[in-house]
């Protein structure tokens, strides 16, 4: 295992930063380890240092990565919402683009030799979804704001970054389970809707957007199992940049992700198409699936968690959730 000293982790107060800082701080017990937080902004890991500064300001980030030297540095913050972003296109450049910039230039200034590990996106592919199931020898042809910034962003942090470290892009697919509690994304949102159908707190009635589109889905569990695997391998990676797509290979239509999620439903419930849940425009695509034979092939990683296992922890914590709610209003 690559025996780390010093790790910042970005975005690590989100749902899969959680993750991914319980994994590490079992992993690495000896290192100094950070998280970045906003200034005001609560969370993260308790086994992680606050180190506190906006990713889009240059300065601070510079200051903050100049006094703590990490030699490995993982990038998970970002606008992670394809629909949130469509209506928020400067946020997004600035913090997909511009911070991944200041980071990356940071890194490059004050720890060179450092391992970078930066949370892409499968939907970079964009348009080259069209053409089947991708490698990571497809050409990046993203159609909406968020997949632009991403791959704007894999492109300079390649720049920046010297031959002298590492930099691991992972392009990872959706990926949902315990923890998922943000209703922009379209299990979780189904998810927490039956929770609250099941304790009688709503009308039994579900409001979805579009269900026709496949998507290839993974447990967060097994996403961060990939992240940890390819941190572990880092020093054994060939090149200066290796790219890793993070996928199932298996896209599924949410129309039938809804229905397993019903079957396991306490309660029934009718489902009504709410406008304002459908995105504009023709950038959504059909069905999106990628091809992770060379993270296997790299690293051992094998999926571990069935599609049904992920719906299940994820409704369970919705359930939990919807508890906790309860008894706080009460």
């Amino acid at each position: 295992m690559a025996a780390f000293e010093r790790i910042l982790v970005t975005g690590g107060a989100g749902f899969v930063g959680g993750h991914l800082c319980a994994a590490l701080a079992k992993a690495y017990p000896q290192a100094a380890r950070a998280i970045l937080l906003r200034p005001g902004e609560c969370g993260g890991h308790q086994g992680f240092a606050a180190a506190i500064a906006d990713l889009v300001d240059e300065a601070a980030i510079d200051a903050l990565v100049a006094r703590l030297r990490p030699d490995l540095i993982v990038h998970l913050a970002g606008q992670a919402s394809i629909g949130q972003a469509q209506h928020a296109a400067e946020l997004t450049w600035r913090v997909n683009f511009h911070g991944s910039f200041a980071l990356g230039a940071a890194v490059a200034r004050h720890c060179p030799s450092a391992t970078f590990l930066f949370a892409s996106t499968a939907a970079a592919y964009g348009a080259s979804f069209r053409d089947g199931v991708l490698n990571e020898d497809a050409p990046l042809r993203p159609v909406d704001v968020y997949s632009r910034s991403k791959a704007a962003a894999e492109n300079a942090l390649a720049d920046l970054l010297p031959s002298s470290g590492r930099l691991i892009v992972v392009r990872p697919v959706n990926h949902s389970g315990p923890g998922q509690r943000n209703r922009n994304f379209a299990l979780a949102s189904f998810a927490a809707q039956i929770a609250l159908i099941e304790t009688g707190r709503v009308a039994p009635l579900m409001k979805v957007g579009d269900l026709s589109k496949a998507r290839d889905f993974l447990d967060v569990r097994d996403v961060i199992d990939a992240y940890m695997r390819l941190i572990e391998k880092a020093p054994d990676l060939p090149a200066p940049v290796s790219i890793f797509n993070v996928a199932s290979g298996t896209p599924h239509r949410l129309e039938a992700l809804l229905e397993r999620l019903r079957r396991q439903s306490k309660a029934q419930f009718e489902i009504e198409v709410d406008p304002a849940l459908l995105r504009p425009g023709g950038g959504d695509l059909a069905s999106v699936a990628c091809d992770a034979t060379k993270l296997a092939d790299a690293t051992g990683w094998r999926q571990r968690y069935n599609i049904d296992d992920m719906l299940l922890a994820l409704l369970i914590d919705a359930r939990a959730a919807a508890v906790q709610a309860d008894q706080a209003s009460s």
